[in-house]
């Protein structure tokens, strides 16, 4: 499948070269990937095959388990219940399941454990993927008497970012004590079937005869991993589901529609400022510097935990949002640049297959060979755009009358007027009259403005001040 897209042929010429080099590397034998842009799957290729026993290659549609890409789900349910007053972030887990009474921090001083603190990977919970990845099937019975014995922990309760599939089963039992149904059945209702996610499922339906094998390597040769994969039990809110890229692209296309914020109707399964909250780093987590590969330098990020998310703020290709998934057979990936509006989904069939290496290079290809689209520009609100306007018409002609009634009182405390005019005097002199040309901004209180004289133009950036109306606190030309 192959789209209009603002990518290029180039660009996406190297998506599919970097991502096909985990088959032709024997990464995994067969993964499949898809590019999302402005909201829409633009383009799907795959290489290898489904599997090694006469299978075929996999395609839009090729059934994979996605593993802990399923905590977003689990997250989005958390915090849709949170809108819905079923329940607070920050309260303590042992408020809402009788269970978890026991689940305390290592110390006398570790706070109570909380919903955010689950969500966040700042329980202080051990990381615990070679266990969790082999319990997804554990029955309810199992997890109640597991939460309820206690747990060990890595640090302290609100010390460190410390990942934890435990953390998101317990609060896949919370979704369930807050609903009446199970967390599943939740985030189906909520959010699979309201969006279009019908390949999207905790157990493989018998129609779904599409589906990728799990392999893993032993020696110098690929075997099926598990002839029946794990079912679905009480640890699936942590890693269950089982998707395609077309579904998983279309549940990036969700979360990434909620960037810009703006005034539409909000009409998601989820609201625009909770699905943007999902993707804001809520506990840091690393911050390095390392090889780049791809690029010929060095990649300068740091990275932390949201709400079922991971956030990487990156020198070299911007904000990243992203998670991984693995299990026994599988592993995957979905990355996206919310300011860009562009995601990469790619599903892979090896156990832990590097499929979020393999999204970063692509990622890191398109970056270094200048391929990226354009980041997407917040557009000026009025009372900006036309602080801009009543600036430039003052530059040209000063009146201190009009000057106090455009800024703040720090204006001409920071710099006197007298001083002012005779510099926007000097500039009109130099440039001629002052016409406004395109007006950009990061966000709604700056902006930087392009001036237009007949021998020249300037670079004019603006600041508004906190209260209302909005006054110009600072302004310069350059």
């Amino acid at each position: 499948m192959t789209d209009t897209t603002p990518l290029t042929p180039e660009a996406l010429r190297a998506i599919d070269d970097t991502l096909g080099r985990t088959v032709t590397e024997r990464e995994t034998p067969g993964a499949a990937w898809g590019v999302i842009a402005d909201g829409r799957l633009v383009h799907v290729a795959g290489a290898g095959t489904t599997s090694i026993d006469g299978g075929s290659t996999p395609g839009e549609r090729t059934l994979f388990r996605i593993a802990s890409m399923t905590k977003s789900f689990t997250a989005a349910a958390v915090l849709a219940l949170r809108d819905d007053g079923a329940l607070r972030l920050d309260d303590p887990v042992a408020d809402h399941l009788p269970e978890a009474a026991g689940l305390r921090g290592p110390t006398a001083d570790s706070p109570a454990i909380t919903v955010r603190h689950l969500l966040s990977m700042g329980s202080g919970l051990p990381s615990d993927d070679p266990w969790a990845d082999r319990h997804l099937d554990m029955s309810e019975a199992e997890l109640t008497r597991a939460i309820a014995h206690g747990a060990w922990f890595a640090w302290p309760t609100d010390a460190a970012c410390q990942y934890s599939n435990l953390g998101y089963a317990v609060l896949g039992r919370l979704v369930a004590a807050a609903t009446g149904r199970t967390c599943q059945d939740e985030i189906t209702a909520r959010f699979l079937d309201p969006l279009g996610l019908g390949d999207t499922v905790w157990t493989p339906r018998p129609d779904q005869r599409d589906r990728a094998i799990g392999h893993r390597r032993v020696d110098d040769a690929w075997i099926a991993d598990e002839p029946a994969p794990l079912g679905d039990g009480a640890f699936a809110a942590m890693g269950g589901l089982w998707s395609t890229v077309a579904d998983v692209a279309r549940w990036v296309a969700f979360l990434l529609d909620a960037y810009p914020a703006r005034d539409d109707p909000d009409h998601g399964a989820l609201c625009r400022a909770s699905r943007r909250e999902m993707q804001q780093v809520w506990r840091a987590d690393h911050l390095g510097a390392t090889a780049c590969p791809t690029c010929d330098t060095l990649r300068v990020a740091a990275d932390g935990y949201a709400a079922g998310l991971r956030v990487i703020r990156d020198l070299h290709v911007g904000t990243v949002v992203s998670h991984s998934g693995g299990v026994p057979g599988f592993g995957s990936n979905m990355r996206w640049l919310p300011d860009r509006g562009l995601g990469v989904v790619a599903l892979g069939n090896a156990t832990y297959a590097p499929m979020g290496a393999a999204n970063r290079a692509a990622l890191d290809a398109l970056a270094h060979g200048s391929l990226l689209p354009p980041t997407r520009l917040v557009p000026p609100p009025a009372p900006l755009v036309q602080a801009v306007h009543a600036l430039v018409a003052l530059l040209n002609d000063w009146d201190d009358g009009q000057a106090a009634s455009l800024f703040c009182d720090n204006v001409a405390l920071d710099e006197p007027y007298d001083r002012r005019r005779a510099a926007a005097g000097a500039l009109v002199a130099r440039l001629g009259r002052l016409e406004v040309g395109r007006i950009t901004a990061e966000h709604r209180a700056d902006a930087t403005a392009v001036l237009r004289g007949e021998r020249g133009e300037a670079e004019l950036l603006v600041q508004l001040h906190p209260l209302l109306p909005p006054l110009v606190q600072w302004y310069e030309t350059t």
